[in-house]
């Protein structure tokens, strides 16, 4: 029996998640949106595409809950961008609204769902899906560190024009300027990296990776980043459909691992169909700690800004 994949939110993030996944064939996919006609309007474009590239994926466009019951996994890609003179904590609180409203209508038609988390602040919404659903926390999580960890290989490989494939790093933390990019354990080919570039041009890598999200949105003017965002969730979609196990970097409630209870926060996971079944935990040095506790202070405060 084919799987079934939600996407909530069929704006630029959703609607590409919906292609991927469509032509993955593994998966039906329903587009779930506010907007009168618009999820139909590209459920049916993506869906068209089907005979071209030979799946046979169904993909329905709803402005409505109904059709999402009895989904394996849920993307939660719904909420607003920060616009001009709006502060960070009324976008918060908006999405706070938002997020709410869809982890409901969610839970009460696919109770056994795994629900990832798109919209941002990323660990913050996480950390409110996890406590509406009052799903157990292996079935709840945030994409962020795949991202960020896609952005980081991007431009490790890039400097050292080598494949993208042979490059292998780790992002910790939260999703934003706190994140804690692990140089020291990221390795090209199994080389460890402080060994081919040198402590400046890393700590410049490890910056633009940090602002990776906000130099895209300079450069469109409007709108934000996408196709990569699209992807890595995909990635998490991959490894839990297909129970492939792969270990990469999520949002996850940890109660108890690297020293933090209660709290989404970035870390090495494995992604199975139980959704996150493992949670790594790294040796850090001191300084690592650190970095790390900045961003876990950082969501924390996020959390605290929606009192929950």
């Amino acid at each position: 029996m084919r799987s079934k994949v939600t996407i909530v939110g069929a704006g630029n993030v959703g609607a590409t998640l919906g292609q991927r996944v469509a032509e993955r064939d593994y998966a039906d996919v329903v587009l779930v949106d506010v907007i009168p006609d618009m999820p139909q309007g590209k459920a049916l474009d993506i869906l068209e595409s089907g005979p071209v590239l030979g799946f046979d994926s169904l993909v329905t466009g709803t402005n409505s809950y109904d059709e999402t019951e009895n989904s394996d996994v849920v993307a939660i890609t719904s909420g607003i961008a920060r616009k001009p003179g709006m502060s960070r904590d009324d976008l918060i609180r908006t999405n706070q609204g938002i997020i709410t409203q869809v982890t409901q209508e969610i839970v009460k038609r696919s109770p056994n769902a795994i629900l990832i988390c798109v919209t941002n602040p990323l660990d913050a919404m996480a950390q409110l899906a996890f406590k509406v659903s009052g799903f157990p926390r292996q079935r709840v999580m945030g994409q962020a560190g795949v991202l960020d960890t896609a952005r980081f290989r991007t431009f490790i490989a890039q400097e050292l024009n080598v494949s993208v494939r042979d490059v292998q790093a780790f992002v910790l933390g939260g999703h934003g300027d706190t994140m804690v990019p692990l140089t020291r354990l990221s390795t090209v080919a199994g080389v460890p990296l402080p060994k081919l570039i040198s402590a400046d041009r890393l700590t410049q890598i490890v910056q633009r990776t940090r602002d990776g999200g906000a130099e895209i949105v300079n450069l469109l003017k409007q709108g934000s980043a996408y196709y990569a965002p699209s992807a890595s969730v995909l990635q998490m979609i991959d490894s839990i459909i297909l129970d492939k196990k792969m270990i990469m970097p999520c949002a996850a409630y940890l109660d108890g691992e690297y020293g933090v209870s209660g709290l989404f926060v970035g870390v090495p996971v494995k992604l199975g169909a139980g959704g996150i079944e493992e949670i790594i935990q790294l040796d850090l040095t001191d300084d690592e700690r650190a970095m790390l506790q900045k961003s876990v202070d950082s969501v924390r405060e996020l959390v605290g800004v929606m009192g929950i």
